[in-house]
C-alpha cells in the first residue's frame, strides 16, 4: 500500500531529473493513469504529484495536449531577420501617451508653486475630501451612470484597491469565485490573505451565471472577482442581458461582485454597479490617467473597505490626490482618457493588420489580445521562443486557476512599445509562429 506522502517523494526524483537534464524543457510527461501504472502508484497519487510539479512551475499543462516539463530561464537570443534590439514587454500595459507626460510636467510644476508638495508626508483619508470625490465621480461616470460621491474610497493605486475590497469581502479561509481565466495579480493576493480561489467557468459572453450558482451552492463563496469591460486576458466584454443575469446570480446567492474597472476609461458601457449597486464593489485605478487607485463600496460595505485599506496601509498618497484633483478639476484627465482610447485603437489596428489569419481574440478598444496558437507550438514553449527573440508574452497557463489546464494560447500587451517596435515584434511573433515550432534554438 502505498501512503499519501510519497506523491513528494515521487515529486522530487522528477524534480532531479528535470534540474539534472534528464527531462528537458519541453518534454511531454505520460498522461497520469500510465504514470501511475508505471511506478505502481494509485491514480489519485499520480494526480497528486502531477499537481505538486505544476505547484513548484516544472510543467505545465495544456488542454487537450497534455503536461509538459516548462521551459526555464534560458540565454535570449536574436530571432533573424529583423531582431528587436532589446527586450520588449509584450507582458505589461504600463506605457503612456505623449499627451500624459506633458500634462503631468504641468502639474508637477504648478503643485511645487502652490507648495503642495510641502504636505506630502501628510496623511489622507481613505475618502479623501469632498472636492475629490466630487472630481472622481465626474471621471468615473459612463454610460449614463455616475457613481454617488460619498460611496467612493481611494488607494494609493488599482492594485491596493483590489487587494483592500479581496480582504473586506472574503476574510482568511473563505472562498472567492473567480473567471476560470483570470488576471494572475488575483492569484497572489488571493494567496497573501488566506483566501481559496474557486474558478467559474465561461463562455463567449464571460462569466456564466449558471456556473456561478452551481458553484455556490456546491460550497458557499463570499463573493466573485470579475472583469465584465475587455476582460483580462480574453478580452470579452459583457452584453446587457448578461451582466442582467450575474445580477440576479449575485442577489440568489446572497454575495457580493468585485468587478475590475481599471480599464473602464476604454469602454462606454455602464458598470455592473449600475445594475446592482447594494451587491458591487467596483475598484480601479486612475494610474493609467492620474496616480491614485479607488473602489466604490456598496453602503454596508464601506466601513470593512475603509478598515482594510488603513490595515494594509493602503492609503493614497496626498501628492497623488493633489495631482488627481488638479487633473479632474481643469478637464485634463478627459482629455488623456480620449488620447488613451485613440492610442489602444491605433495599436489593436495595427496588430490586427500584422497578424491577419491568425486565431486572435481581441477588441478593437483593448490594450491586450488574445492569440490561440497553431498545433504545430505549446505555449509555454513559444513563450521560451519569444523569449529568445527578445520578446516577453505572457502564457495562457498564467491565468489559470488551481494549476488547472490553460488553452494553447498567449496574451500581447500592447500598450508599452513606441509603434514602430511594437510592429517589428509582432512581424518576429508572426514568423516565429510559422516556423510551427521549429525554433533552431529551442534546446
Amino acid at each position: 500500500m502505498h501512503h499519501v506522502t510519497n506523491y513528494k517523494l515521487i515529486a522530487d526524483a522528477l524534480a532531479a531529473d528535470v534540474a539534472a537534464g534528464r527531462l528537458r524543457p519541453g518534454d511531454q510527461l505520460p498522461p497520469q493513469r500510465a504514470f501511475a501504472y508505471k511506478h505502481g502508484i494509485a491514480a489519485s497519487t499520480a494526480s497528486r504529484v502531477y499537481a505538486e510539479l505544476t505547484k513548484r512551475g516544472l510543467t505545465t499543462g495544456e488542454v487537450g495536449r497534455g503536461t509538459f516539463v516548462r521551459m526555464g530561464p534560458q540565454p535570449i537570443h536574436a530571432l533573424a531577420p529583423d531582431p528587436v534590439p532589446e527586450t520588449l514587454d509584450l507582458e505589461m500595459n504600463w506605457g503612456v501617451v505623449p499627451e500624459q507626460l506633458d500634462e503631468m510636467k504641468a502639474c508637477f510644476a504648478s503643485l511645487a508653486r502652490n507648495d503642495a508638495v510641502a504636505h506630502a508626508m501628510r496623511p489622507v483619508p481613505v475618502a479623501a475630501s469632498a472636492a475629490v470625490r466630487e472630481g472622481a465621480a465626474r471621471v468615473l461616470e459612463r454610460g449614463g451612470w455616475r457613481p454617488e460621491p460619498d460611496s467612493i474610497l481611494f488607494t494609493g493605486s488599482g492594485r491596493q484597491a483590489l487587494a483592500a475590497s479581496m480582504a473586506a469581502v472574503a476574510p482568511p479561509g473563505h472562498r472567492l469565485g473567480v473567471e476560470a481565466l483570470t488576471y494572475p495579480l488575483v492569484k497572489g493576493l488571493a494567496a497573501r490573505l488566506g483566501i481559496t480561489l474557486v474558478p467559474i467557468a465561461m463562455d463567449e459572453d464571460g462569466l456564466r451565471p449558471d456556473a456561478l450558482m452551481q458553484a455556490h451552492r456546491a460550497m458557499p463563496l463570499k463573493g466573485i472577482y470579475l472583469k465584465p469591460d475587455l476582460q483580462n486576458p480574453l478580452g470579452i466584454t459583457m452584453s446587457a442581458a448578461r451582466r442582467a443575469d450575474v445580477a440576479v446570480a449575485l442577489n440568489d446567492c446572497g454575495i457580493y461582485a468585485i468587478e475590475e474597472g481599471v480599464y473602464a476609461f476604454l469602454c462606454d458601457e455602464p458598470p455592473l454597479l449600475a445594475l446592482d449597486p447594494a451587491r458591487t464593489v467596483l475598484v480601479g485605478s486612475a494610474s493609467k490617467i492620474i496616480p491614485l487607485g479607488y473602489l466604490v463600496s456598496p453602503p454596508d460595505l464601506k466601513q470593512a473597505m475603509a478598515a482594510a485599506i488603513r490595515a494594509g496601509a493602503w492609503s493614497a498618497s496626498s501628492v497623488g490626490v493633489a495631482m488627481g484633483l488638479h487633473f479632474m478639476r481643469d478637464g485634463t484627465a478627459a482629455r488623456i482618457a480620449q488620447a488613451r482610447r485613440e492610442d489602444a485603437a491605433r495599436r489593436q489596428a495595427l496588430a490586427s493588420e500584422l497578424l491577419a489569419g491568425m486565431t486572435i481574440r481581441a477588441d478593437p478598444r483593448a490594450y491586450h489580445l488574445w492569440w490561440e496558437l497553431p498545433d504545430t507550438w505549446r505555449a509555454d514553449a513559444y513563450v521560451a521562443a519569444a523569449a529568445r527573440a527578445r520578446i516577453a508574452i505572457t502564457a495562457a497557463s498564467a491565468f489559470a486557476v488551481g494549476g488547472g489546464y490553460a488553452p494553447n494560447a498567449v496574451r500581447l500587451a500592447l500598450a508599452a512599445p513606441p509603434l514602430d517596435m511594437l510592429a517589428q515584434a509582432l512581424r518576429t511573433l508572426r514568423r516565429l509562429a510559422e516556423m510551427g515550432g521549429n525554433d533552431p534554438m529551442m534546446y
